[in-house]
């Protein structure tokens, strides 16, 4: 749902770098490539930002009011 403030495995930061990471690969650049320079080099890191699915729109909708 929410990206995770760290990565699961090493404990890095990686929410920050969601919003940039998700701009760039709209625009159609490389996802390696874009890892590469937001300073993602390991592995459990990047499996975080690429295995998350981003539904807090579609959770949203259910809200109880």
């Amino acid at each position: 749902m929410i990206i995770p403030m760290r990565c699961m495995s090493c404990g890095k930061p990686v929410s920050q770098l969601w919003k940039d990471y998700s701009e760039k690969t709209e625009k159609g650049e490389d996802k390696g490539k874009v890892m590469d320079a937001l300073g993602l080099k390991r592995f459990c890191c990047r499996a975080t930002l690429l295995g998350h699915v981003d539904l807090i729109d579609v959770a949203a909708a259910f809200k109880k009011s």
